[in-house]
């Protein structure tokens, strides 16, 4: 993928251009917000503190191993990406931008989503390619404006036009009304499911379900990896030309 910089004027927030797809590689834009594969690992260190706050966790339960000590995570959630290179944001910030992020096929696929209007990290979802799960979360300052149903926008266009899946699902906490909203405005509808989920950091929870079908036949894109012999979860996928 090919990356650029562009500042449109002294108002509007520079913010990173990625090309088309390609090399397990992927880019979507929404409403308010720009979405990508993480390039580097300030990418990715950026969303996982995005969700590192007790709000977050109560719901996603990750456990002490992927959460981000709090005065790192402060400044983190300043950071905006296309400002990073230029203005490290605090020691150790370069480093972070140096390093490549590796898509592995084994970790799913992460999209970073960016908010078009200030340029900082809004949050991330997440796509597990061999069960069609996502999950998704958001920044404490990208909550509250009915940004969550982007971002599961952005998954399901992830899955549909991207990946081939003719279907994707998600859980929540019955008590998550805010995941509920989120999804149902996304288009997910009721699903069966498991009625208890177990998280990372061994809590174990109800559950409810959700699912989304394609109404056209689902795609691959350029970025996706080799398709599996039995194609992908959810059913056959058109190529792309």
């Amino acid at each position: 993928m090919v990356w650029s910089w562009l500042r449109r004027g002294r108002a509007t927030p520079k913010l990173p251009l990625p090309g088309g797809c390609g090399q397990r590689r992927h880019t979507l834009r929404t409403e308010r917000l720009l979405l990508y594969t993480p390039e580097t690992m300030l990418d990715l260190a950026a969303v996982l503190a995005a969700a590192s706050d007790a709000e977050a966790q109560r719901w996603l339960g990750w456990g002490e191993g992927l959460l981000t000590d709090a005065r790192v995570r402060d400044a983190l959630l300043r950071v905006r990406p296309g400002d990073a290179g230029s203005r490290p944001p605090f020691p150790g910030a370069g480093k972070l931008l140096a390093e490549p992020f590796p898509p592995r096929p084994d970790q799913g696929e992460m999209l970073v989503g960016v908010r078009l209007d200030d340029g900082r990290y809004a949050g991330a979802t997440e796509l597990n390619t061999a069960t069609g799960e996502i999950g998704g979360w958001l920044a404490p300052h990208a909550r509250g404006r009915g940004l969550g149903a982007e971002l599961f926008r952005a998954a399901v266009l992830l899955g549909h036009d991207h990946l081939g899946l003719r279907s994707v699902r998600a859980g929540h906490e019955p008590a998550n009304t805010a995941s509920a909203r989120a999804l149902r405005s996304a288009g997910f509808v009721a699903d069966d499911g498991p009625p208890r989920h177990t998280l990372g950091d061994g809590r174990e929870i109800d559950a409810r379900w959700l699912r989304h079908t394609s109404p056209a036949p689902p795609r691959r894109c350029r970025g996706a990896g080799p398709e599996a012999p039995d194609g992908p979860a959810g059913g056959t996928a058109a190529e792309e030309p």
